[in-house]
């Protein structure tokens, strides 16, 4: 056993210096740290000395371009524009996380455990239920769902919100924590489905694997077969998947937060943003304000991509 922990702490660490011998995953993953770490941040305090809904109405103030004391310019309230992309940011590291942890890691990683190694009807059943959500537009669900269910999670909130802010002194309803509850919770039904099928099909090669049947002889538990043996030996796919799979949960709460139905001010929202300034007249006249937005969000998505590609190069056998 301490053989085995050995040589597989050494294919991790080769792994790891494979990946961090290229220059575009190593950029990519301090892009990603430092926009998360922004967005973290805020959760404590404003990172710039502007709150992200501090308003100067003021005519020298309103839509002025980037400048020293405003790098990204200020929008049509005066409010300073990288005040609000940074906070915009905080809602995307909010929503992708919550979306990924509660989805595509404790959904579809369980679910897909569960089919893959017990078979039969367990499998016949987790399936079924993924080939019915498959069946449909994914986002078209998510926006039929985020539509229906907010008002009514919003009611059912603001009913005990009072008492929950009087004791813990957090303002649930400025903050928007209905609309991230809601947003996360519909992207999150849908994300485990990709997962729960990838996990199926590795565990279903894997379980055949001689060292779970000795595990199963040896008279191991199932619970710590599925944990200690199984799990270990699927993850780097996995990886892979979860790292592509946070950019496009990114995306999709820009999508709907650009539709109208996602976080709504004023919290700040890069979708919100887009959706405001995204017509030709402000793209002519005042580019900063779209133009700083899209080019986070692309950002952002472009180095999930390319680091679930390097993830892949360097966790992939195939490729040493």
């Amino acid at each position: 056993m301490e053989a085995r922990g050995a040589r597989s702490g050494s294919l991790w660490t080769q792994a790891l210096r494979r990946l961090l011998r290229k220059k575009i995953a190593v950029a990519c993953i301090v892009v990603i740290a430092v926009m998360y770490l922004a967005g973290i941040f805020t959760i404590f305090r404003s990172p710039t000395p502007y709150g992200f809904n501090d308003q100067n109405i003021r005519a020298e103030a309103v839509k002025q371009g980037p400048s020293l004391s405003h790098p990204f310019g200020t929008d049509r309230l005066g409010r300073d524009l990288l005040t609000r992309v940074i906070y915009g940011l905080r809602t995307t590291v909010i929503i992708t996380i919550a979306a990924m942890l509660t989805g595509s890691l404790f959904l579809g990683i369980g679910l897909g455990l569960i089919s893959g190694y017990f078979g039969r009807w367990a499998d016949s059943i987790i399936m079924r239920v993924g080939e019915v959500f498959l069946a449909f537009p994914g986002l078209l669900l998510v926006i039929l769902i985020a539509a229906t269910v907010k008002p009514r999670v919003k009611d059912w909130v603001e009913g005990w919100a009072p008492s929950l802010e009087s004791f813990t002194g957090i303002d649930i309803i400025q903050l928007g924590i209905v609309d991230y509850v809601v947003i996360f919770g519909a992207l999150a039904a849908f994300s485990w489905v990709g997962m729960a099928r990838l996990v199926r099909g590795q565990v279903l090669y894997v379980k055949q694997s001689q060292y779970v049947e000795a595990a199963i002889a040896m008279g191991a538990s199932t619970p710590r077969i599925l944990v200690s043996h199984v799990l270990p030996n699927i993850i780097s796919p996995v990886i892979v998947v979860v790292s592509i799979g946070m950019g496009a949960t990114a995306g999709s709460e820009i999508i709907l937060s650009w539709l109208g139905i996602g976080i709504q001010p004023p919290t700040p929202s890069l979708g919100v943003m887009i959706f405001e300034n995204g017509n030709i007249s402000v793209l002519r006249t005042d580019p900063h304000l779209i133009l700083f937005p899209v080019l986070t969000i692309t950002v952002l998505i472009f180095a999930f991509n390319l680091l679930g590609d390097a993830l892949n190069d360097a966790l992939n056998p195939r490729t040493r």
